[in-house]
């Protein structure tokens, strides 16, 4: 039509051979980018040696289950390299050509179904049996004799522990003789510890890896599991179970000592708390965590700090809401084992609970310095 041009490309022409060069080029690409990763994978999920790893057992239950993982896992091992080499081996020797006729169907074929119906079967009963033997063994309860009984209760976001062998009701704390501690928990070595567990709140999960696995900590139902430490030695867990806004800060540590240390810390933490001189910062500090502000009972945002938290031989300091604190400078971490023990973590703390610890039932109290001053003083008095 007149007035319209043709349109053409202007664009060269593409050589013969060029794209199906591309395509080769994006291939290999793709395939190197997959290997990598893979390779990055195998490399990341081969870590071993930190602090909570499991495949490193210190006593008698983490290498029993470490012993069965291991022969599980040979197990695995071997029935994934024939079961991906058939499937490799089946793909080149009966793939596709021209001319070739289907190959022959063995559905129906009695001998060949009864084969592979066994052996998976066979396999899953070498498997199963020494599991499901394991999981008696741990379920069993060591005898009261030769063990030590504490009971621990998961709360949001921390860990309280009872040496007792008759446990509190949960949201209590231990009766008079018995020793409340937070977090960390001592154990002599060489002997089994038989745990209790219950939750105050929400599902937790208690999971030290190098003693045990893990066992889910329940309101409402109580679960047992049993540590045992070989060597002495600080060994570190967490909650496994996602529980709230600062899950990840829901930490532990078990402290193994020998049965001196163990025996002479247990006689420590059965002490009441030392009351500091009248007149001194220290006291002012007690004053402070027993009555608040101006003797009000409270701080601006909450009461005072009696009426969260228990220290034994104070009397007005019998709360159940926080962790017990009778000794617990002696501690090596707080706030649910995130910060280490020293005045300037615990300075950091009572500025503002919530900051350092997200959704902390602790609230920021608006304390003056002068107040975190005092309270930090008196805080180092409980060892």
């Amino acid at each position: 039509m007149i007035g319209h041009r043709r349109r053409t490309s202007t664009s060269p022409p593409e050589q013969p051979g060029r794209g199906s060069s591309r395509r080769a080029i994006r291939g290999r690409r793709a395939a190197l980018a997959g290997a990598g990763f893979g390779l990055l994978c195998l490399l990341l999920t081969a870590c071993t040696g930190g602090p909570q790893d499991s495949l490193s057992p210190a006593g008698v239950y983490a290498r029993r289950a470490d012993n069965l993982f291991g022969k599980v896992f040979i197990i695995v091992v071997i029935v994934f390299v024939l079961v991906e080499g058939a499937i490799v081996f089946f793909l080149f020797k009966y793939r596709e050509r021209p001319g070739q006729e289907a190959p022959v169907q063995i559905h129906g074929h009695t001998r060949a179904e009864a084969i592979w119906t066994i052996i998976p079967a066979v396999i899953l009963a070498g498997v199963a049996i020494p599991t499901v033997k394991l999981i008696f063994d741990f379920a069993k309860a060591p005898p009261a004799a030769t063990r030590i009984d504490v009971c621990v209760t998961g709360h949001q976001w921390w860990w309280q522990y009872v040496y007792a062998t008759k446990c509190p009701a949960p949201g209590t704390s231990g009766t008079e003789g018995t020793v409340t501690t937070a977090n960390e928990l001592h154990i002599p070595v060489g002997k089994p510890v038989y745990l209790t567990l219950n939750s105050i709140d929400v599902i937790h999960s208690f999971w030290a890896p190098k003693l045990n696995g893990k066992q889910d900590v329940n309101p409402g139902h109580t679960n047992h599991m049993t540590l045992e430490a070989d060597t002495p030695g600080t060994y570190y867990g967490q909650c496994s179970q996602f529980c709230g806004m600062s899950h990840a800060n829901m930490r532990l540590r078990v402290i193994a000592q020998t049965q001196g240390d163990y025996d002479a810390w247990l006689a420590a933490e059965k002490q009441p708390a030392a009351t500091p001189p009248a007149g001194t910062l220290e006291a002012q500090g007690l004053d402070l965590f027993l009555h608040g502000r101006n003797n009000s009972g409270k701080f601006p945002g909450g009461q005072a700090c009696a009426g969260c938290h228990t220290i034994g031989g104070v009397e007005g300091a019998a709360g159940i809401t926080g962790p017990n604190l009778t000794h617990v400078y002696s501690r090596q971490a707080f706030a649910g084992d995130t910060l280490d023990m020293n005045p300037e973590n615990l300075r950091l703390w009572l500025t503002n609970p919530p900051k350092e610890k997200p959704g902390s039932i602790m609230p920021n109290l608006g304390l003056s310095n002068d107040e975190i001053t005092a309270l930090v003083a008196f805080l180092q008095t409980l060892h």
